[in-house]
């Protein structure tokens, strides 16, 4: 196959799992109340940790997950679980509330307590590098088995998908600003909707992967 046709099947793939448009407002919501420095702190470590889970799930990834005795399935239902748990407190606001408190209180350590908060969990797992996109990875390396050159091709597309996301979390500042307090509530709410059905669609496909559900 053609270098370009790979660079062009696994971005456009990648580029769809990982969905680094729809991930922007999520990120505005989930970061609402933190300064410009936390902000491009959070996406900067948000970005860096999914790169390192994608690269090493592409390297070890189906491996790892039989070593560990872990279905793929399993690791999709896991996934939505935990997605699930964030859209409520996204719905309730709760997670809103809670970064507030922390980004008034006095103790110079909040900023970072605040990226270790959620730079990690829910954003670099399972929002960026999530179920989805860890499988895709997998699968991406075994469409080209013993194809090293290839391998290296879809590892360099997968790090310039991460790349445009987090140019995009960047540019959230000026678009919070642009729609103000309340559509940042509105945008909290509706997304945590999204993130709802998303996580009940993990745990779905996860079901039928290990064949309790139908396929639909």
């Amino acid at each position: 196959m053609a270098t370009i046709d790979i660079i062009a099947h696994a971005f456009a793939t990648l580029f769809v799992v990982i969905d680094p448009i729809g991930l922007a407002p999520m990120f505005i919501s989930l970061t609402a109340g933190a300064d410009t420095a936390t902000r491009n702190l959070i996406a900067r470590r948000a970005a860096l940790t999914a790169m390192v889970i994608l690269v090493a799930f592409a390297l070890l990834g189906k491996q790892l997950l039989l070593w560990m005795g872990i279905t793929l399935p399993a690791f999709q239902i896991a996934g939505g679980i935990m997605l699930f748990m964030l859209a409520l407190e996204m719905l309730f606001e709760r997670r809103t509330e809670r970064r507030s408190r922390r980004i008034s209180e006095s103790h110079p350590e909040t900023e970072h307590n605040l990226a270790d908060d959620i730079s990690v969990f829910p954003l670099a797992t399972p929002l960026i590098a999530g179920p989805g996109a860890a499988a895709t990875m997998i699968l991406l390396m075994g469409r080209y088995p013993d194809n090293y050159a290839a391998h290296g091709i879809v590892i360099a597309v997968m790090i310039s998908v991460l790349a445009l996301t987090y140019v995009l979390f960047r540019l959230a500042g000026p678009f919070e600003r642009l729609v103000g307090d309340s559509g940042i509530k509105v945008i909290t709410r509706l997304f945590g909707v999204i993130l709802g059905a998303l996580a009940v669609q993990f745990v779905l496909s996860g079901l039928a992967d290990a064949g309790f559900v139908a396929k639909g």
